[in-house]
């Protein structure tokens, strides 16, 4: 008798598994331990990407912030780690659909308003200084886009997804905490200009500047606080309470520890909302805002009055509206090393309005600020740092009032699919709509004086809005998770 023939696929299930396991073992006694460790958990990266792309997308979010801090070790690169994991993250997912002939866009409503955006930022590229600038920044885009459309269509797969993806994000936002804490009280060492109160350095994470990461901060902060008054109201004991209170305290630090004005706006802002939308009543959710805001400036008036506080905190929380809100001609006024870091980001400010007055309906072209600035400096600031240091005024000098309209109507499509996701919703899923409400709103406080969109902070993004986006789409057969809006 003839034996049955093997075919390939047969043949390669077969041996393939016993030939990479040699393949690596032979490996692994050339290398160091660290290079052996590296090559251990980047095949298993790789292979559990591949088995499940959400595991892929839960490491980009902890390799992302990494990005600043390999450019500046390595120098720049086409891709860091972060970049290079969710491109085989998005590839493992189009793998999957093409197996399984299932590639069918899964709903989501954001997809609208965000291709507005795209698309008119692609017609301010058409007469822009840096193509490639331009290119970049809107891969970006582009990029957050594909990462709602993975978390929608995979998230599902797994059990409670949108649990899985809430712990990917507090271990990313956890895991520059613990070392921007260590950077800031621990190290006992850091950037001269970083120094405050004589003995603490500001926190940066592996963002290499104390403002992004103080944004990074909030976007864990917010959304955890908000999950924990979920799992509070729900009336229910679970575990996950007690990693939630860890995780908001630790972040907490992290944020206080960035000593950045614009993040801690921002978190004010975040927190009034969660404080303004807990009760069910509106009303309630006033008055509520209204003894805790007064509450705290008592306690902080004491705290002054009676010398409690630190003279460092006290400086810094006075002059933030008085500097980082301020608006000035500030040709001709002397440089000092007291104002410099207002002045610089008002004569940035200068420089951004004048491209928006000679470019008003698409801007100099998105992405664009840095190579169109030398045209637009003003004497004595030479350096263009990338961005206008207020991301509306960068939007308006990069893409004009077209683009500006259409990043508006982007926002307010995910605000008002927020705030009616948080109607249909019940305990504790709630919190969560909650908390990505508080994030939104620290976004845009923060934006007033600040560009987040740095440093692979896009891949968080995405994760978040498709966060959203999941909540948004779960089925009604889920019992007791959403109902019916207008029952609130």
């Amino acid at each position: 008798m003839k034996s049955p023939a093997v075919s390939v696929k047969q043949y390669l299930s077969a041996w393939l598994p016993l030939l990479l396991a040699v393949g690596l073992g032979l490996a692994l006694a050339r290398l160091s331990p660290l290079q052996g460790a590296l090559l251990v958990g980047g095949t298993a990266v790789f292979l559990l990407t591949f088995i499940q792309p959400m595991f892929g997308l839960a490491g980009a979010l902890l390799l992302g912030p990494l990005g600043a801090r390999e450019a500046l070790l390595w120098g720049s690169a086409l891709l860091d780690s972060g970049q290079a994991l969710l491109l085989l993250t998005l590839a493992a997912w189009l793998a999957r659909g093409l197996r399984d002939r299932r590639l069918v866009a899964p709903h989501i409503p954001l997809l609208l308003p965000l291709a507005i955006f795209i698309y008119v930022a692609l017609l301010s590229l058409l007469a822009a200084p840096s193509l490639p600038d331009g290119l970049r920044e809107l891969l970006k885009w582009v990029e957050i886009g594909l990462v709602m459309a993975l978390v929608v269509d995979e998230a599902p797969r797994l059990r409670r997804g949108h649990w899985f993806l809430l712990a990917a994000l507090c271990l990313a936002g956890v895991s520059q905490a613990v070392l921007g804490i260590w950077q800031f009280g621990l190290r006992g060492a850091g950037p001269e200009h970083f120094l405050v109160m004589g003995r603490f350095y500001r926190a940066f994470g592996t963002f290499m500047q104390p403002n992004p990461f103080g944004g990074f901060m909030n976007l864990t902060l917010l959304l955890a606080a908000g999950a924990l008054l979920g799992r509070l109201r729900s009336f229910t004991l679970h575990p996950s309470s007690f990693i939630l209170v860890s995780v908001v305290a630790l972040t907490g630090m992290g944020l206080v520890a960035s000593w950045s004005r614009g993040a801690w706006l921002g978190a004010v802002a975040g927190t009034a909302v969660l404080i303004f939308f807990l009760p069910q009543k509106r009303w309630h959710g006033v008055g509520l805002a209204l003894a805790i805001g007064l509450a705290v400036l008592a306690v902080l008036g004491a705290g002054i009055y009676f010398n409690r506080l630190p003279a460092g905190i006290i400086e810094r929380v006075s002059s933030s509206f008085n500097e980082d809100l301020r608006v000035d001609d500030v040709r001709g006024i002397d440089i000092t090393h007291e104002n410099y870091a207002v002045l610089e980001r008002l004569a940035h400010w200068q420089a951004a309005f004048g491209m928006a007055r000679d470019h008003v309906w698409l801007g100099v072209g998105f992405g664009n600020y840095e190579a169109a600035y030398p045209a637009y400096r003003l004497i004595n600031w030479d350096d263009a740092l990338g961005h206008a240091h207020n991301y509306y005024l960068n939007l308006l000098a990069e893409v004009g009032v077209l683009g500006f309209l259409a990043y508006c109507l982007f926002w307010t499509a995910v605000f008002w699919q927020n705030i009616l996701l948080w109607q249909r919703l019940d305990w504790p899923e709630r919190g969560i709509a909650l908390g990505l409400l508080a994030v939104w709103t620290a976004l845009a406080v923060h934006h007033l004086v600040d560009k987040l969109y740095v440093n692979n902070m896009y891949i968080h993004l995405g994760v978040l809005l498709g966060l959203q986006q999941l909540l948004w789409n779960y089925d009604l057969d889920l019992k007791d998770f959403r109902k019916p809006l207008g029952s609130v």
